[in-house]
């Protein structure tokens, strides 16, 4: 997905709306109040304001996906690779804070490509869950569940943007401190 100048502009107003008074709350005058211009002139460059909702889920959707891409097809001993894909995942989330946030909270506003992004989620999760077990099988570590490990993994990368300030906390110290923690609590040990 390839936006225009102006379309990025908004995508980032939009974005500061969405997160200060949530997906629902905001209206396409808010939109355009924002901006400074009138709400009519906004639809030469959006079809509407779930148009930039999809921008936003879908966008970092791909980020996630290209990012797995890449740990995926990383040769690296499977304990390694568990933390690339922490620390993959983990540089999306922190590096764009308010579209997580958008993203894990707002999905459900999606109406006319619903269907399809929920598809994508479960695409994204089973490709992380089969990683997932199959670095535990390669470590020989026992694995009871691997869609519940699956979806705490990711429920604790996707919300990390919670727990810390922006301008106070290293993105490596915070990517640090969750790898130990996701770490410790699957396996028991960080080393």
């Amino acid at each position: 997905m390839e936006l225009k100048e102006k379309q990025k502009k908004i995508l980032d107003v939009a974005v500061e709306l969405f997160k200060e008074k949530g997906y629902m709350g905001s209206s396409v005058r808010d939109l355009a109040t924002k901006l400074n211009i009138k709400a009519a002139s906004l639809y030469a460059h959006i079809r509407s304001k779930e148009e930039i909702l999809e921008w936003v889920c879908f966008g970092i959707a791909q980020e996630f996906f290209d990012k797995l891409q890449e740990v995926k097809n990383t040769e690296v001993a499977p304990k390694d690779k568990l933390n690339l894909f922490l620390d993959r995942h983990l540089s999306v989330v922190l590096k764009n804070r308010d579209v997580t946030h958008i993203y894990s909270n707002e999905w459900k506003h999606l109406e006319e490509r619903l269907p399809e992004f929920v598809e994508l989620r479960k695409n994204y999760q089973q490709e992380v869950e089969e990683l997932i077990s199959e670095i535990y099988k390669a470590e020989n570590w026992e694995l009871k569940s691997p869609s519940f490990t699956t979806r705490f993994i990711l429920h604790t990368l996707n919300n990390s943007y919670f727990w810390f300030k922006r301008s106070s906390d290293s993105t490596d110290e915070i990517t640090e401190e969750i790898r130990d923690k996701i770490l410790f609590g699957l396996l028991g040990n960080v080393n």
